[in-house]
């Protein structure tokens, strides 16, 4: 029987793995000084999942002063993790995160050649806002996702 899998905050000490996953993804990877800035910021809420020591995914969301609107701003999972509901939980963790800090919109913005994640966020209540053309480093479009009435439950 595996090891249960548990969602926890990220630690400085997760940076390796953390990287290490990052690497995992063709382009648009967040680079060692933009995890250890988000790590150590009181604006980033972390979720990190981890399973039998192993870390398998990550999300970040990240919180604007005085406001009532949190922007999901990474989300990842281990290709072998893929297709058993990892991502839709870590979703729900970094919704549940920043509905405890007060907000109640949720925002984010995807690779439109992501058909896997559209579909989560879709099916996760997230409404398509707007076209991002060329948004991404490599020329790829986004898309711009939006939640009302995050909260906690």
């Amino acid at each position: 029987m595996p090891p249960p899998l548990r969602l926890r905050t990220a630690r400085a000490t997760d940076l390796p793995a953390l990287l290490a996953l990052e690497q995992t993804f063709p382009g648009d990877r967040m680079s060692a000084r933009q995890f250890r800035h988000h790590l150590a910021s009181p604006r980033a809420r972390w979720r990190v999942a981890e399973q039998g020591g192993r870390l398998l995914g990550y999300a970040l969301v990240l919180l604007r002063r005085g406001s009532d609107r949190a922007r999901l701003y990474s989300i990842a999972v281990d290709p072998d993790a893929r297709g058993h509901g990892l991502g839709r939980r870590l979703l729900a963790a970094a919704e549940k995160d920043a509905a405890r800090a007060g907000c109640t919109v949720v925002s984010l913005e995807v690779r439109q050649d992501n058909p896997a994640a559209n579909a989560l966020y879709q099916s996760a209540g997230y409404r398509r806002l707007a076209a991002l053309p060329a948004y991404y480093e490599d020329g790829t479009p986004g898309w711009r996702y939006l939640k009302n009435g995050v909260r906690f439950t």
